[in-house]
C-alpha cells in the first residue's frame, strides 16, 4: 500500500499527503509518516514538489485528523473504543495503556504521540474519550503536528539533498539513521508494552477505587 500511495505524490502532491496523514491521525491505519518522508525526499532529489508545501500539507493533515479523532472520542467515548477499537488495532490492552498514559502524562501524550507510531493513530481518540479539555488538547495537538511535520519533512529534505549530492556511504548511513530515529520510540513502546500494561492495571485500579 505504501508504494502505491507514494506513486501518487507527483500527481496529487499535497492532497495525497494531507489525506493520508489526516486519516492516519483520525485512527485509520495508513502510513502517514512514510508519505511525509517520501514526499520530502522527492522534493530534495527531483524538485517535483516544494518542500514547504509538503510540510504545510502534513502539518495541516495531522492537526485536522487529530481534531476529528478527538471529536469522535469525545462524542462516542470509551464504550465505542472498546467495541470497535480492534478494527484499528486498538485492543483492550492498548486501550488500558492509553488511558494510563493519559492519566499520568496527558499533555505529553498528545504532543509526543505524534512522533510514536503506536500512539499516532490513537492519541486523539483517547484524548477525546478521556475528556481532555478541548483548549488544552488543541494547543498540544497543533504544537505536536507542526513540530512533527517540520522535523521529519525538513529533516528528510536535508538528508535527501545531501544524499543526492554526495551519493556515497556517508549519506546512506545518515539516511538510515534518520529513518531509524523515527521508529526508535515505537520500538521501545512495543518492547515494554507488557510492563506498561501491568503498571496501567495497578494505576487504573487504584484510581477507580479512589
Amino acid at each position: 500500500m505504501s508504494d502505491a500511495l507514494i506513486s501518487l505524490i507527483p500527481t496529487y502532491g499535497p492532497w495525497i499527503i494531507f489525506g493520508v496523514v489526516a486519516l492516519e491521525s483520525a485512527g485509520v491505519p495508513l502510513p502517514g509518516e512514510t508519505i511525509l518522508v517520501a514526499a520530502a525526499l522527492l522534493a530534495a532529489t527531483t524538485g517535483q514538489i516544494n518542500i514547504a508545501v509538503v510540510v504545510l500539507a502534513a502539518a495541516t493533515g495531522a492537526i485536522v485528523g487529530d481534531g476529528l479523532g478527538y471529536m469522535v472520542g469525545r462524542r462516542l467515548g470509551l464504550p465505542f473504543l472498546r467495541r470497535y477499537g480492534w478494527y484499528i488495532r486498538l485492543d483492550e490492552d492498548r486501550l488500558l495503556i492509553g488511558r494510563y498514559l493519559f492519566f499520568r502524562y496527558g499533555n505529553a501524550v498528545v504532543f509526543f504521540g505524534r512522533f510514536i507510531a503506536v500512539l499516532r493513530m490513537f492519541a486523539a481518540l483517547l484524548a477525546g474519550a478521556n475528556s481532555m479539555p478541548a483548549g488544552r488538547f488543541f494547543f498540544f495537538n497543533i504544537a505536536g503536528g507542526v513540530c512533527w511535520a517540520c522535523l521529519f519533512g525538513f529533516g528528510a529534505y536535508a538528508v535527501g539533498g545531501e544524499f543526492y549530492k554526495i551519493s556515497g556511504a556517508l549519506s546512506m548511513i545518515s539516511l538510515g539513521l534518520f529513518i531509524a530515529a523515527g521508529y526508535a520510540l515505537s520500538i521501545f513502546i512495543r518492547r515494554n508494552e507488557v510492563t506498561l500494561r501491568r503498571r496501567a492495571e495497578i494505576a487504573m485500579s487504584d484510581h477507580s477505587c479512589g
